[in-house]
């Protein structure tokens, strides 16, 4: 199987070889790269090539909203994944808007890191419990509009709420008490219906919707 190349950006030392040392240690990780910045962020996309990046906001240079945002129009199938102590509004809606693909904080146990990595490459959202739950407060704020349910089934529903909240393929799974093939097949039904290519791109349409 082909190992996921993640690339990180962290400007605390400690932190970086913590995340590097960890993520080599998993199965099926490569880490090809971890930089201290992001100012040389489009000469690294295309020397190392990566499949994840996880990425700090607060750096010396250019912070990780802006780095995303050049990601992303360098290489829009690169999966970025926020990694911060920042939970305000402000950064958050900021991130997502720049393309990130999932926001966690710094004090996110490293096996639900090690999930999310892995996750974000099948098309979810990984999103920190504190951080799932801004989203859904700004979800429910705003004023409701008409939109068909696009023939969504009680189940597909039921699973697109767990990707709003920002669960894993294996939270969800545990969940509905299905398997994880069974939330992969329901999520690409969902997908389809929706007529979007990842669980960003459906959580960002139950938002402008509900």
């Amino acid at each position: 199987m082909k190992k996921i190349r993640l690339l990180v950006y962290e400007d605390n030392e400690v932190l970086r070889q913590t995340v590097v040392l960890m993520m080599q240690g998993t199965p099926g990780i490569e880490v090809v790269g971890a930089f201290n910045n992001c100012s040389s962020v489009r000469e690294q996309l295309l020397e190392l090539n990566p499949d994840v990046v996880l990425m700090d906001i607060d750096m010396p240079g250019h912070n990780g909203i802006y780095g995303t945002g050049l990601i992303k129009q360098q290489s829009p199938h690169t999966n970025v994944l926020m990694y911060t102590v920042f939970d305000d509004d402000e950064k958050l809606f900021a991130a997502l808007e720049a393309g990130a693909d999932g926001y966690l904080l710094k004090n996110t146990a490293p096996l639900k890191l090690y999930e999310a990595i892995k996750d974000v490459i099948l098309g979810s959202a990984p999103l920190s419990p504190g951080v799932a739950q801004k989203v859904l407060n700004v979800f429910h704020q705003r004023p409701p509009k008409k939109e068909p349910d696009h023939a969504l089934t009680e189940r597909e529903k039921e699973i697109l709420n767990y990707l709003v909240k920002g669960h894993t393929y294996k939270s969800i799974a545990a969940g509905c008490s299905i398997s994880m093939d069974t939330v992969k097949s329901h999520l690409k039904n969902i997908y389809t219906k929706l007529q979007v290519s990842s669980g960003k791109e459906a959580v960002a349409k139950v938002m402008k919707y509900e």
